[in-house]
């Protein structure tokens, strides 16, 4: 049988073995969706103590409760910080962080170090998948010569895919399973790989033309959040100044039907994205 109809096959009767790489607040949380839609799954993460909390049935996030780790624990679930584990996955979702370097430039050592040490397991039949934000081109110029010098045929023997997270922690209208998923493959076959992966985990996939469009959408999504939020809180600064109430002008121009999204003033940017992304 053709290796992407036997991984298709596999996704389609829940038999594909997930692991998620990096358990951290975009890991986590999708390691218990493909769980909970029926997968087995492998969490990996070089730090002991998360891996050891999730088999003790803990959350280390406080917006996680407890219970639903507990909910998929089994047989089916496994934790660990051994990367030779991977080499028994069928999809590999890499949920790394890039950071900046102190020059404000892409830093991808997190994601090149743990392919490094991935690589040696990596077997035919198998789908890689990075989720981390990153620059436009990473995908296809980064991750595909390291797979390709290990004499992988992308598309043929083994599929890449980039989709990009969209997590927001805390929030309680929307959560993994409910927000849209964009997807993208390096070859058709890869994207119908990706297609059928996350969609059996998630409501809705968006699929993209190249990583590329998809790493770029990635970008502008944060860069629009930046940029606006910059941009409120500069008006509140002149609001301020002409005795003009900046929370009735949002509320006012919102009552546009078009063409206007509302922003607030707050503190400025925070988190784990806005703040980096825009540099990308």
């Amino acid at each position: 049988m053709h290796p992407q109809q036997a991984l298709l096959d596999k996704i389609e009767d829940r038999s594909a073995n997930s692991a998620v790489v990096g358990l951290g607040y975009v890991g986590l949380p999708l390691l218990l969706r493909f769980a909970a839609a029926g997968f087995p799954v492998l969490g990996l993460d070089i730090d002991p103590a998360k891996p050891a909390a999730l088999e003790r049935g803990e959350s280390y996030f406080a917006h996680i409760p407890a219970d639903r780790v507990q909910a998929v624990q089994g047989p089916r679930f496994t934790a660990t910080t051994d990367y030779a584990a991977a080499a028994d996955a069928d999809a590999l979702v890499l949920c790394l962080p890039t950071p900046l370097t102190e020059h404000r430039e892409p830093d991808l050592s997190y994601v090149i170090s743990t392919l490094e040490g991935l690589l040696p397991g990596l077997r035919t039949g198998q789908v890689l998948c990075l989720e981390s934000t990153t620059w436009p081109g990473t995908t296809e110029e980064v991750l595909l010569p390291r797979l390709e010098a290990r004499g992988f045929h992308i598309g043929e023997d083994f599929f890449l895919v980039y989709s990009p997270e969209r997590e927001d922690s805390g929030n309680r209208k929307f959560d993994t399973r409910s927000i849209p998923k964009l997807v993208s493959g390096q070859t058709a076959a890869c994207l119908a790989v990706a297609e059928a992966l996350y969609g059996a985990a998630v409501d809705r996939v968006v699929p993209l033309s190249s990583p590329r469009a998809a790493e770029m959408t990635k970008l502008l999504e944060n860069i629009h959040r930046a940029v606006n939020i910059g941009l409120v809180n500069e008006m509140k600064t002149v609001a301020d100044r002409m005795g003009i109430d900046i929370f009735e002008v949002v509320e006012a121009a919102a009552t546009k039907p078009f063409g206007f999204t509302p922003y607030y003033p707050g503190p400025g940017l925070g988190g784990h994205c806005i703040p980096i992304d825009p540099f990308y």
